[in-house]
């Protein structure tokens, strides 16, 4: 009753917002389109969306196709780029999403030997799921999920690929680079540096300064690495970061990293893939390889 071709029509008017467009984009004739959904309607038993002069609503049933739409087509579309890659032996592209600033740095060490390795396959970085990885990894927009926080949910396997130590970068004539470690409330007369990213997923709130009900004097944002450790630098606020990054940009900058309370702050990097994928050849030899990299390490030591 439902067919694809309905969900792609309410996909397209949605997007470009008028039956005319969407007719275009469809390579379809407004009549041809108009004659489908009225059909569709007509089998459902309730109108998709309402006309008042040129403005089209969708109605509460075409919300919920709507959203249907939206997470059925991706899937249909991933298959049948997957099936001409089988087809043709190509092997196409391996979409990555960033959900850790930072670990873009990480990802470069990976990316270079992978390439050479699997000449065939392309590497895309979406970095706009940085804050909905997961939903683009179930809806079939990124093939991995770079995270730091990996949310569990049926269907998808998260490979842990390094530890890391998330410090504090301070200037070096800060007092505070001699310090051995930092405790939360050296940081109330602190401006705090970081990625602009909620407060509840900064494991500097959520794992050091809200557990001790301590806050900086003042909390920016800054959304580049470079420019965060200038400004790190120039004595302008602290960052925190993870302890790898940190000692590589400690070779060309006065900054200094000093851990996070007495035992500090460990975290890791998981690559999160569909498990129906994990028997995909490039895709498998891309979390091989990341592991076998890391070794579980700081990538500092790549």
């Amino acid at each position: 009753m439902i067919e694809r071709s309905h969900l792609a029509i309410l996909r397209e008017v949605h997007r470009l917002g008028s039956l005319t467009a969407a007719a275009e984009a469809l390579y379809l004739s407004q009549s041809a389109l108009s004659h489908s959904m009225k059909k569709l309607e007509q089998q459902i038993g309730t109108p998709v969306w309402s006309k008042s002069g040129r403005s089209l609503h969708f109605t509460q049933a075409g919300f919920y196709l709507l959203r249907l739409a939206e997470r059925v087509l991706p899937q249909f579309e991933h298959a049948e780029v997957q099936m001409q890659q089988f087809a043709s032996g190509q092997r196409g592209t391996l979409r990555i999403g960033m959900e850790c600033h930072p670990c873009y740095q990480w990802l470069l060490k990976v990316v270079h030997p992978y390439l050479q390795g699997w000449p065939d396959v392309d590497v895309d970085v979406k970095q706009k799921f940085q804050f909905g990885g997961l939903g683009a990894l179930f809806g079939y927009e990124i093939d991995v999920l770079v995270t730091p926080d990996p949310l569990l949910r049926p269907g998808i396997r998260y490979i842990p690929v390094f530890d890391y130590e998330q410090v504090l970068v301070v200037s070096a004539q800060s007092p505070l680079a001699n310090e051995e470690y930092i405790a939360p409330d050296m940081l109330l007369d602190q401006t705090l540096i970081t990625y602009p990213v909620e407060q509840s997923r900064l494991d500097v709130y959520s794992q050091f300064l809200t557990p001790a009900k301590c806050s900086p004097r003042k909390h920016k944002l800054i959304e580049t690495t470079d420019i965060m450790l200038q400004m790190v630098a120039a004595g302008r606020g602290v960052a925190a970061l993870p302890k790898w990054l940190a000692k590589e940009y400690e070779e060309k900058m006065p900054i200094v990293a000093v851990r996070l309370g007495e035992s500090g702050i460990h975290k890791h990097i998981h690559l999160g893939v569909r498990e129906t994928d994990l028997d995909i050849d490039y895709l498998s030899a891309f979390i091989s390889l990341a592991d076998s990299l890391s070794e579980h390490k700081e990538p500092s030591a790549l």
